[in-house]
């Protein structure tokens, strides 16, 4: 069992213009800021973003970044949609896959065990058929010939998640409220990237916490980095809330003044 850990600049060092980008986190919760900000700062690009978006997509999207953009929304949650994503969008910088949440969820879940779809009842009789017209359906073998939305897998390349503590084996905790989705991001990816608050002994994930809290396998994940306050300015829950005021600045500054500040070396 190898050391996995590095540094933010050596994970994106291994990622390649023209990939698919698994972002964890939700909204704006434990969101991989440090990883993101790390990539805003390569020449990395044209990339295919898969997330439940946040200010992750927001700022690729702003820098120019995204190529297509597979979301079920964007959003600040105190803010309800992303400034940043929409002025993005509204200009037509990217092509979007706008699909239901759960839909997003069972498209992991099908690249995560390697599947070509799932059928799911969630879009049915509803517009996402209608904005995503390369959506398939697919009728049920057995007695009930019920029809469903063939979920396409959500395979990734790489795929970029924060938690609160990890090992240097790969093993990831969670120590907030909600696991959201990180686990099957890095299980849907090729390759996977942890961003922590802190890298423990093995020993001491499970000294203070449940085992079930032990989010995210080390098989599944090829590199850790130690990034306190590494989803700022998202929430990581318990070790600290949303910065709102931060936020606030985020939302209502231009992309390039607010850039040139937050990607600055002095940042």
């Amino acid at each position: 069992m190898r050391d996995k850990t590095m540094t933010a600049d050596e994970a994106v060092s291994r990622l390649t213009s023209g990939m698919t980008l698994g972002i964890g986190g939700w909204g704006s919760r434990r969101k991989p800021m440090a990883l993101v900000r790390a990539l805003l700062r390569s020449e990395v690009t044209d990339l295919t973003v898969v997330s439940y978006g946040g200010p992750d997509v927001g700022m690729l999207a702003a820098a120019g970044r995204i190529r297509k953009l597979v979301a079920a929304f964007v959003t600040l949650d105190s803010i309800p949609l992303e400034p940043h994503y929409r002025a993005a969008r509204e200009r037509g910088a990217f092509e979007l896959m706008e699909i239901d949440e759960a839909m997003f969820m069972w498209g992991l879940h099908a690249a995560a065990n390697r599947l070509p779809f799932l059928p799911v009842r969630a879009g049915v009789g509803s517009d996402v058929m209608r904005v995503n017209p390369g959506l398939q359906t697919v009728t049920s073998p057995y007695e009930d010939q019920e029809t469903f939305v063939a979920m396409p897998a959500l395979r990734l390349d790489a795929a970029l998640v924060h938690v609160n503590r990890a090992d240097r084996l790969g093993n990831g905790q969670y120590l907030g409220p909600d696991p959201y989705f990180d686990d099957l991001f890095c299980e849907a990816a090729d390759a996977a990237y942890v961003s922590c608050e802190r890298v423990v002994d093995t020993a001491e994930l499970t000294k203070e916490a449940a085992p079930q809290t032990l989010l995210i396998k080390r098989h599944v994940v090829t590199g850790v980095v130690e990034a306190p306050n590494g989803a700022h300015f998202t929430s990581c829950a318990p070790d600290y809330g949303r910065d709102e005021a931060f936020q606030k600045t985020y939302a209502t500054t231009p992309w390039p003044e607010f850039a040139a500040w937050y990607l600055g070396e002095g940042s």
